[in-house]
C-alpha cells in the first residue's frame, strides 16, 4: 500500500523489542510543538502499529511546497486562508544538525530532504534555493525522515530489499490545485524505481516516503528466500478494500546469493572493442564479466561473454551491452553464487602501509596484498613484486 513516512516508521518500530523506549529517546531530541504516540491498530483485521505525528496539534499535515514565503494559503477544502510559517531547504538542514543524533544520521536526513528538495525544484522549474516548505508540514517530514534513520542505525540492516512501489491512483488535492496520482515531486524521486497503480483510488505513496525508501533500498525487487526474524506492520490511517499497511520482513538469507548470469556470443568485435565494452558493463553494475573462446556456427571463432549481476543492475547492464557490443540479443538465468566476506587490511612493512584484501568464511581465510599498493613499491624501490612480497 505505497510509502507513507509515518507507515515506513510504525512498521519499524514493529521490529524492534523497546519500542516505547526508542520513542522517549526520540521525544528527548526536543523538537519543537512535536508530539509522537504508538498505537495498536487493526487493517481488515490485521493488528499493526500506528504512529502519530502531531505538530502544533496537527496531524498528517500536506508536504506541498511554495516558491515563496508568503504569509497566507487557500484552504481548497474549507474556503478560507490560514497563517503558515515556511522553512527553507537550507534551514531544515541546520536544524537537522542541531539535533542530538549521530552523524550519520544527520548526514541521512540530509541526503533524503535532497532529494525531495531537489524534486520540487525540477517540478516548479526553480532552483533548490528558493524552495520552501511549510512550516506544519515541514516539521512533520522531519520527523519522518529523522525517526526512520535513526530506526535503521538501530536495526543495521545489512542489505534492504523493497518491493515494487504501489503509487495510487487518481489525483490529489494540494495547495496548488488538484494533481495527478503520483504527484509530480513523487514520480521524479522514483525514477528508475519499479513501480505500478492498481486500483486504489488515491495518494498512497507521499514524496517523503518515496525518498526514504530510495535512499535507503540496496535493490528493488522480489523477496529472496530467507529465515524469518520480525514482521513489521504500519498502519494508516484510511480505510480500503485491501489492508491499508506496510509490511517489514527482518530476517537472514541463506549463505547462497541469488544473481543474475547474463550470456551472448560476437564474432565480429576486435579485441580493442571488446576491452571497452567489457569496461562499460563494468561501469553499469556487473560484478564480474568474462569472456571464453567458442566456436560458432559455420566454423566461425567468437567470445562468448558472461557478465552477473545483481537484480537492481540488471536493465542497466542489458542496456549497456546492446550499447556497446554487437549482439542483438542475450540469456539470462538466475543463479546461486557463494562468496567469502571480503575486508581490507592495511599491514605495516618494511616498505610502508600496504592494503591486503582479508577472505574468510566457510572455515578458510585467505590474504592477498593489493597490487596497485604492490606495483608503486617495485617502481619506488628498482624491485619485482616478487621480491617485495618474499621479503614482506
Amino acid at each position: 500500500m505505497g510509502a507513507a513516512g509515518d507507515m515506513l516508521n510504525a512498521a519499524l518500530l514493529d521490529l524492534i523489542d523497546d519500542k516505547e523506549g526508542f520513542l522517549d529517546e526520540f521525544r528527548k531530541l526536543g523538537i519543537p510543538d512535536v508530539k509522537v504516540d504508538l498505537t495498536r491498530t487493526q487493517k481488515c483485521s490485521v493488528t499493526g502499529s500506528h504512529l502519530s505525528v502531531t505538530v502544533k496539534g496537527m496531524e498528517e499535515m500536506s508536504e506541498d511546497v511554495s516558491l515563496n514565503t508568503q504569509d497566507h494559503d487557500y484552504d481548497h477544502e474549507h474556503g478560507h486562508h490560514h497563517h503558515h510559517e515556511h522553512s527553507s531547504y537550507q534551514s531544515i538542514c541546520e536544524k537537522i544538525d542541531l539535533f542530538p543524533v549521530s552523524d550519520v544520521v544527520k548526514k541521512n536526513a540530509k541526503e533524503i530532504y535532497e532529494t525531495i528538495a531537489m524534486a520540487e525544484a525540477e517540478v516548479h522549474n526553480s532552483d533548490i534555493t528558493q524552495i520552501h516548505f511549510h512550516e506544519v508540514g515541514s516539521m512533520d517530514a522531519i520527523v519522518d525522515v529523522l525517526m526512520f534513520c535513526m530506526l535503521m542505525d538501530k536495526v543495521k540492516p545489512d542489505k534492504v530489499i523493497v518491493s515494487p512501489v504501489h503509487v495510487g491512483s487518481g489525483t490529489v488535492r494540494c495547495a496548488h490545485g488538484i494533481l495527478p496520482v503520483p504527484a509530480p515531486a513523487t514520480a521524479l524521486i522514483l525514477k528508475d524505481v519499479p513501480i505500478y497503480s492498481g486500483k486504489i483510488s488515491g495518494e498512497l505513496c507521499t514524496p517523503t516516503g518515496a525518498a526514504l525508501l530510495k535512499h535507503f533500498a540496496d535493490e528493488f525487487g522480489d523477496m529472496p528466500a530467507m529465515k524469518l526474524d520480525r514482521v513489521g506492520y504500519g498502519m494508516g490511517n484510511k480505510d480500503f478494500p485491501v489492508a491499508n499497511c506496510v509490511r517489514a520482513f527482518l530476517g537472514s538469507t541463506s549463505e547462497s546469493e541469488e544473481i543474475f548470469e547474463i550470456d551472448f556470443n560476437v564474432d565480429d568485435m576486435t579485441a580493442e572493442e571488446v576491452s571497452f565494452a567489457v569496461d562499460r558493463i563494468f561501469e553499469a553494475g556487473a560484478r564480474e564479466v568474462f569472456t571464453t573462446s567458442v566456436q560458432m556456427k559455420k566454423g566461425r571463432s567468437g567470445l562468448l561473454i558472461t557478465a552477473l549481476v545483481g537484480g537492481s543492475h540488471k536493465m542497466d547492464v542489458v542496456t549497456a551491452i546492446f550499447r556497446h557490443t554487437s549482439t542483438i540479443g542475450m540469456r539470462e538465468k538466475k543463479i546461486n553464487r557463494y562468496v567469502l566476506d571480503r575486508t581490507i587490511e592495511t599491514e605495516n612493512t618494511v616498505y610502508g602501509e600496504i592494503r591486503k584484501k582479508v577472505s574468510s568464511g566457510y572455515g578458510v581465510r585467505k590474504e592477498k596484498y593489493e597490487y596497485d599498493d604492490l606495483e608503486r613499491i617495485a617502481k619506488e624501490n628498482g624491485l619485482s613484486i616478487k621480491e617485495i612480497i618474499k621479503n614482506i
